[in-house]
């Protein structure tokens, strides 16, 4: 079993049809209004999860530490998606699809951050690869507000193939490079696109640059020149769909 903790992200897995959760654990913590709990417990109570009340030090084992909020909820291993998946799921607004790929991202926060920020720009979802990289883990779908049990997450063997396959199916990939490329403001973003962005520290692997049909910088004035790479992708992903938004006459 996994678990999931947090209000708002299980919350936000309660919501989801279907919901995947099978039982829910609770502690009267300090910080939970009744009005919280009583929600918790009433969507619990609709989708028939079991409710079970603990002592707070239990609940700070399973999570490993005390930022859970009171609330832990438990669901089978976490059910990676494939790419048929990710084509099914662009959003109904835009014409295009949208992929983030993330080349060797080892931090659960920032995995999580992007898989969160991809999902609010309507991406189809996220691909990382099987090695080297962060999975989704409950820190992962904590920092992804949830989002990461909405947003299919496909991880395969080899990043660069997956990327070739995609450009087969008419996919312009473009790289973010911190020293390299266009200015995104310089770039027109048109047709379906797989935004790839690189490990935290050494950005993307170079075979992983190669198979990049573009690659896209960020203009910075400050006397720091990098970006925190889940913030780097926020910025990219909001250029995309803003241009997009304005060519195809949609918000």
């Amino acid at each position: 079993m996994e678990i999931i903790y947090g209000i708002n992200p299980l919350a936000e897995a309660l919501r989801m049809e279907p919901c995947r959760l099978v039982k829910i654990a609770v502690v009267n913590a300090k910080g939970m209004t009744k009005e919280t709990l009583h929600s918790i417990l009433n969507l619990a109570a609709t989708k028939s999860i079991p409710v079970t009340f603990k002592e707070k030090r239990e609940i700070d084992k399973l999570t490993g530490h005390g930022a859970h909020q009171g609330v832990v909820g438990f669901y089978p291993s976490f059910a990676y998606a494939d790419l048929d998946q990710i084509m099914k799921n662009r959003h109904p607004v835009s014409l295009h699809h949208l992929i983030l790929l993330l080349d060797g991202i080892t931090d659960p926060q920032n995995l999580g951050a992007m898989i969160r920020t991809a999902h609010c720009h309507g991406a189809n979802g996220v691909m990382i690869p099987e090695h080297r990289t962060a999975t989704v883990t409950a820190a992962v779908i904590k920092a992804s507000a949830g989002a990461a049990l909405l947003t299919p997450v496909v991880r395969v063997a080899n990043l660069s193939r997956a990327m070739a396959d995609l450009k087969k199916q008419g996919f312009w990939i473009y790289g973010a490079d911190t020293h390299a490329g266009q200015k995104i403001h310089d770039v027109t973003f048109q047709g379906d696109i797989g935004l790839v962005m690189g490990s935290e520290g050494r950005g993307m692997r170079p075979l992983i640059r190669k198979q990049c049909d573009f690659l896209v910088s960020i203009p910075m004035r400050g006397k720091i020149d990098s970006l925190n790479v889940s913030v780097a992708a926020g910025i990219i992903l909001n250029d995309i769909v803003r241009k997009w938004a304005y060519m195809e006459g949609v918000e």
